[in-house]
């Protein structure tokens, strides 16, 4: 059992954030001219500065700075992806605040916040639906180089996204074609494990006049994969095209396309367990994967956006997209939970096949109009819109009989590879959104504001596995939130909202279980400093939930999971937050949550850790303001794998204890143009389980990464 470090209380930590921030604004104070400065640099509200951003349209689409929304909200910045080498979607959300990585194996990830499954992923406020969490498209594994920012709203959000779960929803926003001068940088690594890649970044004005602008974001990257036999290559390329066509109206016109290639990727993990019932305690780099397994995803979207501003203060806005999603995997999985390995020879471990391979497409569209408006003497803001999504999935699968590993604890991957059959369907879905949507937000009075709305929703699906299943659902979900604004720095929250999400879990009789439904209710306090440079919040959070898909303990021999519904599901908790310039030359992010998640007083979902803490700062040396140096640490609490299926003899609940990461970086500027930079992850070597089950999954060792990078 790992011990837990000593992590802050809520109120201490609160307490931390306050006095941080009086101790700058006394400093501001006392350096007015260094002030004036920064406020004039920093006076766009749709900019971002350093790790934080004064503004947001997220979760109600309205423009809102981070203080006038009423729910929890981080934004990971450009600035903060580059400085902590957050180089894939994995590593931005598994430093967000509240939000918890689970690795399911060496290439899938999920995702989970407030003790749910984040399934609602945006694309520039566009929604990607993400029904079903047993097929996987390497979302998580996508390249961060074309995000100016990811912008994560906690808790639910079913006015701008429709249907979801209550944890959070995701909100990518692409970099655009912004710069009327012709500018870019190159940038190389080297890492671990013979990591090695480059990106390049350029933008340029198409027309003489600047109107016409373009940007091209592309990059290659292969290795850095610790799992003996594993390696990794990556592309990614983006294109956009902004175009002014008057003093107006923009229009833009984007390609976005990432390729991913694993070989020798697992499929499963390590077993907890030897066959005498002692724990496991296998190399973190030991592979279950045969040298013929492989993963690839591939994906492309296209968007288009026609934007303009009207006279008064209003602008409307279209947006559509079109996706298309491969998925191809060669796998075999160890069923360790029904055969575990003798701790001595190593024999009695069998591996089941998969071949699997999925297409997604995705079409939606987005369209609202938002501005002020006059009423009663005062001035109000109100946004309405419009949206809709088709997206179909098909899938198809071939298998080949399963094998047994002669001596598991030294295997070479060796496994038999012929016989595979013709591939047959296995699945086909597709899940079509209609929704209208409104949401206003009125001044009630100087410091007083309520903000309601509603999206009303047309959702149908469809399924073919085994027997065609249709489902349909209509539903209003309203939104309702106050904020009280103490003074221009503190305010206090409260907000309301219902969410609902059909499921694609079914019962033991093959049946779909019931959309869940849910209430979500969140209060707390929230401050900006420094004219928004600094933002921190405070929130309690109470979600009550019926219908939740618990699973239910598997069979020997049994491939598919089946579920239950679990009524009364209550999740309660709080999240505190610290982001953004403390000083001049000091940018941190710290944030720390905690929560409960019992169905009928029993623990529910005892897989994800209760409590996490996160902290990354970075500082500019004064007297040598080209040495830029940081770091930080992630904690997490326990993980628990309860009433599992195992051998008898062999215990059915492990338990992770805590444990404690520790990261570096530095940067230094040779140039105005040209610097190093060195980023090095878990500085101790932590030795941890990222997922506990019936199996486990490691987490990194640690890695060391350098990047050099010439702007232009």
């Amino acid at each position: 059992m790992k011990t837990a470090p000593r992590v802050v209380s809520a109120s201490l930590l609160t307490s931390a954030c306050l006095m941080a921030a009086a101790h700058a604004n006394a400093q501001a104070q006392g350096d007015a001219q260094a002030l004036d400065t920064v406020t004039v640099t920093g006076a766009n509200l749709y900019e971002n500065i350093g790790y934080t951003r004064r503004s947001t349209t997220a979760g109600t689409g309205l423009t809102l700075t981070q203080r006038e929304l009423p729910q929890a909200i981080s934004i990971v910045t450009e600035q903060r992806i580059r400085d902590q080498a957050l180089g894939t979607i994995e590593d931005v959300l598994t430093n967000t605040t509240g939000i918890s990585t689970r690795n399911v194996d060496s290439e899938r990830v999920s995702f989970s916040s407030r003790g749910f499954r984040i399934n609602s992923f945006q694309y520039d406020g566009i929604p990607t639906l993400n029904r079903d969490g047993r097929w996987y498209f390497g979302e998580g594994r996508l390249n961060t180089a074309i995000y100016d920012r990811v912008e994560v709203i906690r808790g639910a959000n079913g006015l701008t996204t429709g249907s979801g779960n209550p944890g959070a929803s995701v909100n990518f926003v692409r970099k655009r074609a912004d710069s009327r001068e012709f500018e870019g940088s190159v940038s190389g690594t080297l890492g671990s494990w013979d990591q090695r890649g480059t990106t390049v970044d350029l933008a340029t004005p198409l027309s003489a006049s600047g109107d016409v602008r373009g940007r091209f974001i592309g990059g290659y990257e292969e290795g850095g994969a610790f799992l003996d036999r594993e390696d990794k290559r990556r592309t990614f390329g983006y294109g956009v095209i902004d175009a002014d066509v008057t003093d107006s109206t923009t229009v833009s016109l984007g390609f976005d396309y990432q390729d991913s290639h694993t070989s020798s990727p697992t499929w499963g993990g390590l077993p907890l367990w030897f066959d005498d019932g002692t724990p496991t305690d296998f190399s973190r780099s030991f592979s279950v994967a045969p040298t013929w397994s492989y993963y690839d995803f591939e994906s492309e979207k296209v968007f288009a956006e026609l934007a303009h501003r009207f006279d008064n203060g209003w602008q409307a806005r279209i947006v559509g997209t079109h996706e298309e999603t491969d998925m191809d995997g060669k796998l075999a999985y160890p069923y360790v939970e029904g055969t575990l390995p003798n701790r001595v020879d190593g024999s009695g471990v069998s591996f089941f096949t998969g071949w699997n391979r999925g297409h997604r497409e995705v079409d939606s569209v987005d369209a609202q109009a938002s501005g002020p408006f006059s009423l009663l003497g005062r001035e109000h803001e109100l946004v309405i819109g419009g949206s809709y999504s088709d997206q179909t999935n098909d899938y198809e699968n071939t298998f080949i009989d399963g094998f047994e590993v002669a001596d598991f604890n030294n295997w070479n991957g060796a496994a038999p590879n012929e016989g595979w059959a013709p591939f047959e369907p296995s699945e086909a879905s597709s899940t079509r959104q209609k929704a209208i949507y409104s949401a206003a937000r009125f001044s009630l009075a100087d410091p007083l504001s309520l903000i309601m709305g509603a999206r009303y929703t047309e959702w149908k699906g469809m399924t073919q596995f085994r027997s065609l299943d249709r489902q349909s659902k209509y539903e209003v979900t309203p939104y309702g939130g106050l904020v009280y604004d103490f003074d221009d720095t503190y305010s206090a929250f409260a907000s309301y909202t219902e969410i609902f999400e059909p499921q694609n879990y079914r019962d033991l009789g093959g049946s779909y279980l019931d959309p869940v439904q849910g209430k979500n209710y969140e209060t707390g306090v929230k401050a900006a400093w420094l004219d928004g440079r600094l933002n921190g919040s405070f929130s309690v959070f109470r979600i009550e939930q019926d219908n939740v898909a618990a699973a239910l303990p598997g069979l020997p021999g049994q491939r598919e999971t089946f579920y239950e519904a679990v009524e009364g599901v209550v999740s309660e908790g709080f999240e505190v937050e610290l982001s953004g310039a403390v000083t001049e030359d000091l940018d941190m992010t710290v944030g720390y949550s905690h929560f409960t998640a019992k169905s009928d007083e029993d623990n529910f979902n005892v897989n994800q850790p209760r409590s996490l803490f996160n902290l990354f700062a970075s500082y500019t040396v004064p007297q040598t303001p080209e040495l830029t140096l940081g770091g930080g640490l992630n904690w997490s609490s326990k993980l628990v794998a309860d009433n599992l299926s195992t051998p008898a003899g062999i215990p059915t609940r492990f338990e992770e204890g805590s444990y404690t990461l520790a990261n570096l970086f530095g940067r230094y500027r040779f140039t105005e143009d040209l610097s190093l930079q060195v980023n090095l992850k878990n500085l101790f070597d932590e030795k941890y389980y990222t997922n506990v089950g019936g199996y486990g999954v490691y987490g990194e060792p640690r890695s060391i990464s350098t990047t050099l990078r010439y702007d232009f």
